[in-house]
């Protein structure tokens, strides 16, 4: 599971413990070496201004996080629901516990686990492309990328759209999945979910080849401008930056303006930090140094600003064909 955009795993406990009461808190800190409590004090006032959409995209990592523990015996809604409640209101926790809290009628989809990914093309093929958006959006990401490969190449851009436009699904659609999937095993009627939205049709993209993006995105942008930019600003994030080999890299740090790498560098850890300043001159890198040692406390809302204009930089260079980003690609014709 990928981290929320900008944040050490330091300043996600940070945010965490900033929701939590007075006396929640310092049960933590209790258990927690010196050098642990000095780290995690700092995060904290570093996150003090985070906003309610960065507080969500941590909860939300969270809560993906704690589902995946199997040796937790408890169930975790409870808690978060109560915590979710007292830092944003009523209102606000509602509509945020709407998103990341898993609805009982997921499991009825939990079949789709068994199939193979030509098993669920076949199904999609043969239905109306709001069902088939349903199923594939259900998937792992890697198993769903693989499933869109096998769709027509004129199926594949609208399917992912409809992916990317989905919100709550009514319950009569639901029956009529459950009854698609009944001569695979499927049962019992469930009621309506809420599967889709941008980061699950990235995360789609992200499974295919880098052939079918390249194939599929124009058709997107063509289909609906607005939302295929939004599936292309949720495939790419700051960590991706680390995955280009030190030529690239380097190439692209010259493109970057020094004060911006200064802001986005302020929020990444150190072996992220040596990382970027790895791949630049000894003189540069030392110029960058001296400016982050010398910088105060910097709000988070600029370091994640400053880390978006690289990630654009970043775009702009590797559609230029400047620079080649991940570490290559494996398809071979």
């Amino acid at each position: 599971m990928n981290a929320p955009t900008g944040f050490t795993g330091v300043e996600r406990a940070a945010v965490l413990m900033m929701l939590v009461g007075e006396e929640e808190a310092a049960a933590i800190l209790q258990k927690l070496d010196p050098d642990e409590v000095r780290a995690l004090g700092a995060a904290m006032i570093a996150v003090a201004d985070v906003s309610e959409a960065q507080m969500e995209e941590v909860l939300d990592d969270f809560v993906g996080r704690a589902r995946t523990r199997t040796g937790v015996q408890f169930d975790p809604k409870p808690q978060v629901e109560a915590v979710m409640t007292r830092a944003l209101g009523p209102s606000k926790a509602e509509s945020v516990l709407a998103r990341i809290v898993p609805q009982d009628a997921a499991g009825e989809l939990d079949m789709l686990q068994w199939l193979e990914p030509a098993d669920i093309a076949a199904i999609i093929a043969a239905e109306h492309p709001q069902i088939g958006a349903v199923l594939i959006a259900n998937c792992d990401g890697a198993v769903a990328g693989q499933v869109l490969e096998l769709l027509p190449d004129a199926v594949q851009p609208d399917l992912l759209h409809r992916v990317a436009k989905l919100g709550p699904v009514a319950p009569e659609a639901i029956e009529t999945l459950r009854q698609v999937l009944a001569a695979h095993g499927g049962r019992k009627q469930a009621p309506g979910l809420t599967l889709g939205g941008t980061r699950e049709a990235a995360k789609i993209l992200q499974g295919a080849r880098k052939a079918t993006e390249t194939r599929v995105m124009p058709k997107l942008f063509k289909l609906d401008k607005d939302t295929a930019r939004a599936i292309e600003e949720a495939m790419f994030v700051f960590d991706n930056l680390l995955e280009m080999d030190d030529k690239n890299l380097g190439t692209f740090l010259r493109n970057v303006d020094g004060e911006v790498l200064v802001k986005a560098l302020k929020g990444v850890d150190e072996g992220v930090r040596d990382r970027f300043l790895g791949c630049m001159s000894a003189r540069a890198a030392d110029g960058i140094r001296d400016e982050l040692e010398g910088r105060g406390p910097m709000k988070l809302a600029d370091v994640l600003d400053a880390q978006k204009v690289m990630i654009g930089i970043a775009r702009g260079l590797a559609k230029d064909g400047t620079i080649q980003m991940g570490a290559g690609e494996d398809d071979y014709v």
